[in-house]
């Protein structure tokens, strides 16, 4: 079947289910931390079926120091892809040129194709415009004839779209969910929004701003590295829920914030497919909210069955990988229908100090200095709550902080633009809950469920 591992070589996946299943009588809102963590093999050989674009901005703003370490971070790539993957070379301007092969395919790694487009690479010229709908396109394109298997393309850029919004909206509605993007900006003529937007469409892990193009080889090479990692593609969490029951939102919370609430397909009766990319050893948590019909005391509900699954066609045959259920049962007892789960209140913190951070920008560059110290503030007081050091950091670069636990701070008159895009573009990375106290019990159901 497609996107079916072989069971050798499958990763063996664990759901487990953090929540307070306690609810006062009336209310109906039902919230868990779903926690998915997978173990891959060791892969050897061409085993894994993947495929690698590698997509290159040589608009004529590339020129000089930026091409030439460019073309080094792709050479870095090409280098790190295992024999036996397919793969391309494209040159993004106001089309979406071939490198490698210079015909519109992919072409397998060995040591002839390798030395080849390690070679092609040092043809990469600047000029024209800037064109990411363009290149999507061309990637989805070269992706299209591979039916299975890893499908995973880096995007690099160093400025602003000049496409019209539309015509990108389109071109990132028609390619979601066709293959995996993670996204680089070089420089700080780009826009974060516009690569946050690819990689919402695209299941990236966050994009990422490279600010000395001196990194970009090792950062190209740590991609590519990590999508040869992945071993099971078209992986789905699927949330099924009682009758008349509502899914609020599901969310990627750790290790990045990614709302996935409009992307359901429903492929059984009473659940939704949520897409969650290419897997190899890694664990991601989930922050799953359902509204239920309000019980009697005592009452005791399913509210949603969680199943990873890689989905067979038309809901024919599913390959189920793990499951756990999240529950709900009304009470009196006030202080347990009252009581907060410690993981589900850090995640709530940690997507609230994304946005805070995002909106306190906006503002900021907007010129609203008491909305930009309002929501920075927020955004200081939510990431020293919950220990995220690294953004309380990078905050630090963007307003002096008085008192990091009530969020009070005073914007700094100037600002370098890459302290300020370095943060935007990590506002979706969070920091994971300490680990569950010994002898705790989650509710979990390893293995196929």
């Amino acid at each position: 079947m497609p996107n079916r591992p072989d069971q050798a070589g499958e990763p063996e996946f664990r759901v487990e289910i953090d929540q307070n299943r306690f609810l006062p009588i009336g209310r109906s809102e039902v919230h868990a931390v779903v926690s998915v963590a997978s173990n891959s093999p060791i892969l050897v050989g061409t085993s894994v079926r993947a495929s690698e674009v590698i997509i290159i901005d040589t608009s004529g703003s590339m020129y000089g120091e930026k091409l030439n370490a460019a073309k080094q971070a792709a050479r870095a790539a090409i280098e790190a892809l295992r024999d036996g993957v397919n793969f391309a070379v494209v040159a993004g301007h106001r089309t979406a040129q071939m490198i490698y092969p210079t015909e519109q395919h992919l072409v397998k790694v060995d040591s002839e194709t390798r030395a080849e487009a390690l070679a092609a690479v040092g043809t990469l010229r600047a000029d024209g415009g800037t064109r990411m709908g363009t290149w999507l396109t061309r990637a989805a394109e070269l992706f299209t004839p591979v039916d299975e298997g890893i499908k995973h393309a880096i995007l690099l850029t160093d400025g602003q779209n000049n496409e019209l919004p539309e015509e990108f909206e389109r071109v990132l509605r028609r390619v979601a969910g066709t293959f995996v993007c993670d996204c680089r900006g070089v420089g700080t003529d780009w826009k974060v929004d516009e690569l946050r937007r690819i990689d919402a469409a695209l299941l990236g892990g966050g994009p990422g701003i490279i600010a000395d193009p001196a990194d970009m080889a090792a950062d190209f090479r740590a991609m590519a590295q990590a999508s040869m990692g992945k071993s099971v593609a078209d992986v789905a969490l699927r949330l099924w829920t009682p009758h008349n029951a509502v899914v609020r939102y599901v969310k990627q919370v750790a290790p990045t914030v990614q709302d996935l609430s409009g992307r359901a397909v429903e492929r059984v009766a009473q659940a939704g497919d949520y897409p969650t990319g290419s897997w190899g050893t890694e664990s991601r948590d989930y922050h799953v909210c359902v509204e239920v019909s309000p019980g009697d005391p005592g009452r005791q509900l399913r509210a949603g069955w969680v199943r990873v699954v890689i989905p067979g066609e038309h809901g024919i045959d599913d390959h189920v990988l793990a499951s756990g259920n999240i529950l709900a049962e009304w009470t009196t007892d006030e202080a347990r229908a009252t009581e907060i789960n410690p993981r589900v209140a850090h995640y709530t913190g940690q997507v609230e100090l994304a946005q805070a951070i995002q909106d306190g920008l906006a503002a900021r560059r907007d010129g609203d200095e008491d909305v930009a110290t309002t929501r920075l503030g927020r955004a200081v007081a939510l990431a020293h709550e919950s220990g995220n050091e690294e953004t309380a950091k990078l905050l630090e670069r963007v307003v002096d902080v008085i008192d990091p636990v009530t969020g009070t701070v005073r914007l700094k008159p100037t600002v370098d633009k890459v302290d300020e895009m370095t943060l935007d573009t990590n506002s979706t990375r969070t920091v994971r809950t300490r680990p569950r106290p010994s002898g705790e019990e989650p509710g979990e159901s390893p293995g196929p469920g």
